[in-house]
């Protein structure tokens, strides 16, 4: 098989319900997005996302800072599983912890943010928390936001945004339904755009050995 046709290798990090991950693997069985996932990586065991994944037949494996003698042992062992698995791409899907980029994954870790960045990022921002200051700042418009990560919250360069409008009578539970509309469209769109350009980038790699 022409390596440029293979699906791209992606591993998903939960810390919740898992229900952006249910969304890719969704997008993925309807042929919407090339890619496979390969590796399902959750921060508790007790979240409701672990269970969802296998049920999926996902690889699932638990990244607890207790079971590991130090928090670098356990960062370690997210690198190991990831270099294990070939992951092309990580996907922060509600990971809610610091996640440290190693060199082989630099430029390969994405995460969505319920926010148009870099408005209400940070640590301590993410589901309802940043809904809330959507609100109370009276903000017109709101959205979500597809990035790299680095090794601070939310700062990585922006791939893209998609955008909604804030309705006079929105609550936090509105808002958050609608935002995560736009995010069910933009993690795909990404993922797609990434796949494309590291296919592209191989291809031309094999030409040039040629």
């Amino acid at each position: 098989m022409n390596e440029s046709s293979l699906p791209i290798r992606l591993a998903g990090l939960i810390s919740g319900g898992g229900r952006t991950l249910m969304n890719l693997a969704e997008c993925i069985e309807r042929c919407e997005l090339d890619a496979s996932i390969e590796l399902v990586i959750a921060s508790r065991a007790s979240v409701a996302g672990v269970d969802l994944a296998r049920q999926r037949g996902f690889d699932v494996r638990i990244a607890a800072e207790k079971e590991f003698p130090s928090t670098t042992a356990m960062h370690d062992a997210i690198t190991a599983w990831l270099l294990e698995k070939r992951i092309e791409l990580v996907c922060m899907c509600g990971y809610l912890r610091w996640f440290r980029v190693d060199p082989p994954f630099q430029g390969r870790v994405i995460n969505i943010h319920p926010s148009l960045l870099p408005k209400y990022g940070g640590k301590g921002m993410h589901g309802m928390h940043v809904h809330r200051a959507v609100l109370a700042a009276g903000d017109h418009e709101s959205g979500c936001t597809v990035h790299y990560v680095d090794d601070q919250y939310d700062q990585g360069p922006i791939i893209l945004q998609r955008r909604c409008p804030v309705r006079p009578d929105d609550d936090e539970m509105k808002l958050a339904a609608r935002v995560f509309e736009e995010e069910c469209h933009a993690y795909p769109e990404a993922i797609r755009m990434i796949r494309e350009s590291i296919r592209s980038s191989e291809t031309l790699g094999q030409q040039k050995k040629c």
